[in-house]
């Protein structure tokens, strides 16, 4: 087996083993804490402190991994730490540990997505091959761990979790250790940098425009559980749906060299952005929890393709040396500042008026994203297709 061979099977293992982790964190989590007797807002305040920690957590350890010039090595640490956090988490009913432990989740598993989004953009360069064609195993390892996970859930209590967290994560050190190393070339980032990057209206407006669009994709992701459970759903619905997310990103992600057009990014997000709001409209009229199940296939022209086309546009919008500094961004964006504003204002909005009016309030807001979307399009997208590339 040659070397990019080699590299690419443990990268794409890898990818499926971190995903499946992360979807036995994030969407059942919520469900986890339900049970434990959490409220919406006490629910929503211990993931928006989360994702603070994700804010601090993942820039501080891709500067570890810049300063000591390894990607590998960086996660084999976060891959141990992360196993005996998440297996803690799921054991123990004491609420004061829960919390601990939570945290210390956040602090270790969460640093791993850019990592290894890094590496994926690495690997396929040097090999050769698509970034989706990586990515698309993250997409699986997803959806078959929601699966499992919200079966187990279902069938053995909450508590199987921890375990079946324990021997992935101890899985994914195995792959991690097999895996070669990707020479980390992204500079830090520095105020000045960042001020320059952010200075160019074009980009910040597009910033906004992701900002606006993550908030009412966070909610649903934090809250679709509860929202299953209310309607009546077991959890093992709740791993269906995700199972249907993720499984129809397989396809966009796979896909992404043929339908991802240049120049029409701003397009493809409106549109993506357009289709947020009838799955969330819709989402907020459905009371029977299968179809709320069912409805998540619509994450097949959404997540994937706004989230493609968002780091395309970026490329073509921000210089070669800043583009490790914006992958940051907008991962920071769509995954961290946006994930804490959802959990604290979905976990008051949804205690204070239920999960229907959560869903019209966020249909409402991916409808003003489509529209900003549809201005900057205007604004910038017809200027860049007029260019002679």
């Amino acid at each position: 087996m040659n070397h990019s061979m080699r590299s690419s099977v443990t990268v794409k293992s890898f990818n499926f083993l971190f995903f499946a982790l992360l979807s036995m964190f994030i969407p059942f989590l919520p469900l986890y804490f339900s049970e434990q007797g959490l409220n919406e807002t006490q629910i929503g305040t211990i993931i928006g402190i989360g994702g603070f920690i994700t804010l601090i957590a993942q820039p501080l350890w891709g500067m570890i991994s810049d300063r000591t010039r390894t990607i590998r090595k960086v996660l084999l640490v976060l891959v141990v730490c992360t196993s005996v956090t998440g297996y803690l988490l799921y054991s123990t009913s004491n609420y004061a540990l829960i919390i601990v432990f939570v945290m210390l989740t956040y602090f270790f598993l969460m640093p791993i997505d850019p990592l290894t989004e890094s590496l994926n953009f690495r690997v396929a360069e040097s090999a050769g091959i698509s970034y989706g064609s990586l990515r698309t195993f993250g997409a699986l390892g997803y959806a078959v761990m929601s699966l499992l996970a919200g079966y187990l859930m279902t069938q053995f209590g909450a508590h199987s979790l921890g375990y079946t967290f324990a021997g992935l994560g101890v899985i994914s050190l195995i792959v991690t250790y097999l895996m070669p190393d990707a020479p980390v070339s992204g500079k830090p980032v520095t105020m000045g940098s960042l001020r320059n990057f952010l200075r160019n209206k074009e980009t910040l407006l597009f910033l906004v425009l992701v900002f606006i669009s993550s908030i009412p994709a966070r909610m649903n992701d934090t809250f679709l559980g509860l929202y299953i459970k209310d309607l009546g759903g077991k959890p093992d619905l709740l791993g269906l749906a995700w199972f249907l997310a993720a499984g129809s990103e397989i396809l966009v992600f796979s896909l992404s060299f043929w339908w991802l057009r240049k120049n029409k990014e701003l397009a493809i997000i409106s549109i993506a952005g357009a289709f947020y709001f009838i799955r969330f409209f819709i989402s907020a009229w459905i009371t029977d929890p299968n179809w709320l199940a069912y409805i998540q296939l619509l994450q097949i022209l959404t997540f994937p393709v706004f989230y493609t086309a968002a780091i395309q546009y970026l490329y073509s919008i921000v210089p070669v040396e800043w583009r490790a500094t914006g992958q940051t961004v907008l991962a920071l964006l769509f995954f961290g500042v946006s994930g804490i504003l959802a959990s604290f204002a979905g976990g008051a909005l949804y205690q204070a008026f239920g999960g229907k009016v959560m869903y019209l309030t966020i249909s409402v807001m991916s409808f003003i994203g489509m529209l900003f979307g549809i201005v900057l399009y205007r604004m910038y997208g017809r200027k860049k297709s007029g260019e002679v590339s």
